[in-house]
């Protein structure tokens, strides 16, 4: 108990100053992929691991997870804090347009956002990782689960202009942003624990890199509909192994840094989609399970999904498959556009 006070604390007293969203100067660099890849060299040989990444700590982590709804409309673009998130879920919300649900765990922004309403399935989701839910808005489903007190949770239907902060430089829906100090405050008032981290993800271990199978591509396209601002592109860099993701041929990077989302592990998959209301809204069947697509280092696979308490996970032979150490993007496509339709790969 005493070390998560103290942990606490301090974490507060880091990011206090960023509570109010703004156009921040900083370096105004573009992180180079390399350079993320040197980070994470040296991160090896310490004791302990972060749950979600597979990635090593020299500090025993027991925070418990965050996950935040982030807006993609492309008004919303550049969105501050994607690249710290160690999983992100992309599913299509009313019509064409994809939304994110960013969890994080091993790091913690100083600001994240736009923040974007909450559908039943993204709770879903959220529930698998145990996570502290951050939105801003909801359908009347998600506001049913919510207000049930399903998942704990902070909405800035409840907190506009207090733990959540309008930024000046974007227009209403698309300004809604909360600091990391502000979830601290918000749990805080809440009495919600942030002390339970989640359960460990399988990884694959350093030895059995090199021997990951699968059909070599130097990127994959991957199309939600026929609107091309919603859909999304993964480009190989083999100089740092990671995937940068792009929307509509626009890299995806941070606002504030211009620091690009790179992750290590691309899971693609289908599930029955289902339009339910006369706004657009969707139901998504996240149990089934189904066809999927692996990329990691370089290479492509099929596998299935399945839920497992409540986390989507790839399989092989009816055998979870071990994930990369290091950052996940999930695409959640719906089932009656299809892989084959959906999916494209090139190679050099």
């Amino acid at each position: 108990m005493k070390k998560s006070i103290i942990f606490l604390f301090m974490t507060v007293l880091l990011t206090a100053c960023s509570d109010d969203p703004k156009k921040v100067n900083g370096h105004n660099e573009n992180h180079q992929s390399g350079n993320i890849h040197k980070e994470q060299q040296k991160s090896e040989g310490l004791a302990y691991t972060y749950p979600l990444t597979g990635l090593k700590s020299k500090e025993e982590n027991s925070n418990r997870a965050i996950g935040v709804m982030i807006n993609n409309h492309p008004a919303a673009r550049p969105q501050s804090g994607l690249s710290q998130a160690d999983i992100v879920y992309e599913v299509l919300a009313e019509g064409d347009i994809t939304r994110f649900l960013a969890i994080f765990q091993s790091e913690h922004p100083k600001l994240i956002g736009p923040v974007r309403s909450s559908r039943d399935y993204y709770i879903e989701l959220a529930k698998g990782y145990d996570t502290l839910y951050i939105a801003h808005g909801y359908s009347p489903e998600a506001k049913k689960l919510l207000t049930n007190g399903y998942i704990d949770n902070l909405n800035g239907m409840q907190y506009d202009g207090t733990l959540f902060k309008r930024a000046s430089y974007r227009v209403a829906p698309h300004n809604s942003y909360i600091s990391y100090s502000n979830i601290l405050k918000g749990a805080k008032q809440k009495q919600y624990s942030l002390d339970q981290s989640p359960d460990n993800l399988l990884f694959i271990k350093k030895a059995d890199l090199d021997k990951i199978a699968g059909e070599k591509t130097s990127a994959v396209s991957v199309k939600f509909s026929s609107d091309n601002a919603y859909n999304s592109q993964f480009k190989y860099n083999s100089d740092s192994q990671k995937y940068l993701r792009y929307s509509n041929g626009e890299q995806t990077v941070e606002y504030e840094t211009k620091s690009p989302v790179a992750v290590d592990n691309v899971f693609i998959l289908e599930a029955r989609h289902s339009v339910v209301d006369k706004k657009g809204r969707r139901e998504v069947d996240l149990t089934s399970g189904g066809k999927g697509y692996l990329l990691q280092k370089g290479r492509w696979r099929e596998v299935e999904w399945k839920n497992i308490n409540g986390r989507i996970l790839p399989f092989e032979n009816n055998k979870q498959a071990g994930l990369v150490p290091g950052k996940t993007w999930i695409d959640i496509i719906p089932s009656n556009l299809g892989l084959n339709a959906a999916v494209s790969f090139e190679t050099r």
